[in-house]
C-alpha cells in the first residue's frame, strides 16, 4: 500500500498484548499503531511471507517450582493474524486458537478448553485484539465469526464466553451445522470459500479424527490450519479411511495453494524423535515447533496408510498415530 494512504492519528492508539516471551515475535508490551482507514489488499500474499514463526511457546511451569505464566499467550504473526495458546496451567491440552482479521469481519477458529473466563479470558483477549485493530482503522464495529476446527470439548468449551456478544456468530460444532454455515453441498469432498473481506479462506472437510473436522487455508499467511488432524503429537483416529481421504485432500490443497506452514492445535511431541509427552503432562520444556511443513504432512499421510490395518499406537519421529480411538 502506498505511504500516502496511511493517515497518522494525533494520538496514536496503543495495543496491550501481554508479557513478552523470549525468542519469538510476541508483541509483549504496549505497542503503537498507526491509523489507516484504507482497506487492506489481501488479494496478494503478505509481502513478508513466508515468515518463520520463531516463537517460544510457553510450555507450562516446572512442578514444585514457584514459576508462573499467564493463562493465555498471544503471538502476533502480523497485524491481521494472531495465534493464541492456552496455558498448561489452565489445561494440559494447551490448545492453539487462531484469530484472522479481514476487511469486513474476523474469524476465530476454536475457543479452547476453559468455559470460565476467570480461568482463561479468551473473549476478553480476542476483544482487546479486535478493538485495537479497529482503532487503528478509525472504526468501531466489526462482525466476528467463531468457528471450530472440530467439535471436541477442548476446542469448543470457550464458546460460552461469547454468548451474547454483539455482532457475533458462533457456528455449531456438529457436522451439519458446519456444512450449512460454510455452504458445503458435497461434504467433505469439496473446497469452499469463506470471505473475511478480501481475505478469502479456502475450507475443506477433513473428518477422520472427528466427523465435523475442517482445515482452513489462508493465502495471506500461507497457513493451513489443521486442528487435531495434523500436528506434532498424537493423532487420534476415529475413522482411518476417512482420515486418509482427508489427508489426500489436504495435500492437494497444500500443493496447489503454496502452503507455507501446517498449523495444528496442540504440541505433544518432544524434540527427541519418536518420543511424546504422556497424556496429562503440564510441563513440556523440550517441545518442537508448532508449525509443520507440507513434506511433514505428506509423511503423516504415508504413515497413516502404512498402519491403516493395524489398530493401536504407532510412534513416528515427528508424530504418533493412534489407530482405533474416538480421541479427545
Amino acid at each position: 500500500m502506498a505511504a500516502a494512504a496511511t493517515r497518522q492519528a494525533t494520538s496514536t492508539p496503543t495495543v496491550p498484548l501481554g508479557p513478552r516471551a523470549a525468542g519469538g515475535r510476541i508483541t509483549g508490551e504496549t505497542v503503537q499503531v498507526s491509523v489507516n482507514s484504507e482497506p487492506i489488499d489481501f488479494a496478494a500474499r503478505d509481502p513478508n511471507s513466508p515468515r518463520p514463526l520463531g516463537v517460544h511457546w510457553r510450555h507450562g511451569v516446572r512442578p514444585d517450582s514457584e514459576g508462573t505464566e499467564s493463562t493465555i499467550q498471544v503471538y502476533r504473526h502480523d497485524e491481521h493474524t494472531f495465534v493464541l495458546r492456552q496455558s498448561k496451567t489452565v489445561t494440559y491440552e494447551a490448545p492453539f486458537l487462531y484469530l484472522l482479521l479481514g476487511n469486513t469481519r474476523a474469524l476465530l477458529l476454536d475457543t479452547g478448553d476453559a468455559r470460565d473466563p476467570k480461568r482463561c479470558p479468551v473473549r476478553e483477549t480476542v476483544d482487546r485484539l479486535i478493538t485495537a485493530w479497529l482503532g487503528a482503522r478509525a472504526r468501531t464495529s466489526y462482525p466476528l465469526v467463531v468457528a471450530h476446527s472440530h467439535g471436541h470439548a477442548d476446542h469448543v468449551a470457550g464458546d460460552r464466553q461469547f454468548a451474547g456478544r454483539p455482532d457475533t456468530t458462533v457456528v455449531g460444532r456438529h457436522r451439519q451445522s458446519v456444512a450449512d454455515f460454510f455452504g458445503f453441498t458435497r461434504w467433505p469432498d469439496q473446497v469452499v470459500s469463506f470471505d473475511l473481506g478480501g481475505r478469502v479462506l479456502s475450507i475443506t472437510g477433513t473428518p477422520g479424527h472427528h466427523d465435523s473436522s475442517i482445515s482452513v487455508h489462508d493465502p495471506w499467511t500461507g497457513f493451513l490450519l489443521t486442528g487435531d488432524t495434523v500436528y506434532p503429537g498424537r493423532l487420534y483416529v476415529q475413522d482411518m479411511a476417512a482420515l486418509i481421504d482427508s489427508l489426500d485432500r489436504m495435500l492437494a490443497l497444500a500443493d496447489s495453494r503454496g502452503v507455507r506452514h501446517v498449523m495444528g492445535a496442540h504440541i505433544e511431541m518432544s524434540r527427541t524423535p519418536g518420543k511424546d509427552y504422556p497424556l496429562g503432562t503440564t510441563y513440556q520444556p523440550q517441545e518442537p515447533p508448532l508449525e509443520m511443513t507440507t513434506d511433514q504432512l505428506r509423511r503423516v499421510r504415508d504413515a497413516a496408510a502404512s498402519v491403516a490395518d493395524s489398530p493401536g499406537v504407532h510412534p513416528f519421529d515427528e508424530f504418533a498415530i493412534v489407530n482405533g480411538t474416538s480421541g479427545q
